[in-house]
């Protein structure tokens, strides 16, 4: 294995085995993202998930996975064939994620709006993360709305996750200063 790679997974203190002090205790229907395992893990998403850009639909699924990993929320990814590809352009911008492997960024254009870097996918997901080949995850703060459910999302802090918030997920999350060695 690459040694870039096998550092940068040496570097994470928490792993999901146990919450760390600052954690916020769950309460009844709620998750830690201190529970989430690191390597990450991917399931199912129960609930239909929709986004939405410039007052449409710009894709809508039963069939999204989210990847849950220690001390973030989850990133939702959705089908492409659930998604409006003709909205989309897929950029040569990207890199490595030291679990899921190489990845792209994509643009929203909706008319004349772009919003460069609101989409990411993994071109050839490693080994454990089959499931995110041919998805695409949509950053909640470049979307509109997005939506789990019922449940309007807002977006994980600091902006370099593309974490889903919703009421049932406790944290605190990593993304804001002082947090990148969570």
């Amino acid at each position: 294995m690459d040694e870039w790679i096998e550092q940068a997974r040496a570097s994470w203190r928490w792993r999901g085995q146990a919450r760390p002090p600052f954690a916020e205790e769950p309460g009844p229907g709620q998750e830690s993202v201190w529970d989430y395992p690191r390597p990450p893990s991917v399931e199912a998403v129960e609930l239909p998930v929709r986004v939405e850009v410039g007052g449409a639909v710009l894709a809508e699924s039963r069939r999204a996975v989210r990847v849950l990993e220690t001390a973030s929320a989850p990133a939702i990814y959705l089908p492409m064939g659930d998604v409006e590809m003709r909205q989309l352009e897929r950029g040569v911008e990207g890199s490595v994620c030291e679990w899921k492997g190489p990845w792209v960024f994509w643009a929203v254009r909706v008319g004349e709006r772009l919003i460069p870097r609101a989409v990411w996918s993994y071109t050839e997901p490693w080994p454990g993360y089959e499931a995110l080949a041919d998805r695409l995850a949509f950053y909640p703060a470049a979307m509109d709305t997005c939506w789990i459910g019922d449940q309007r999302v807002e977006p994980q802090p600091g902006g370099f996750y593309g974490g889903w918030v919703t009421p049932e997920i406790v944290g605190p999350m990593k993304g804001g200063p002082g947090t990148s060695g969570w």
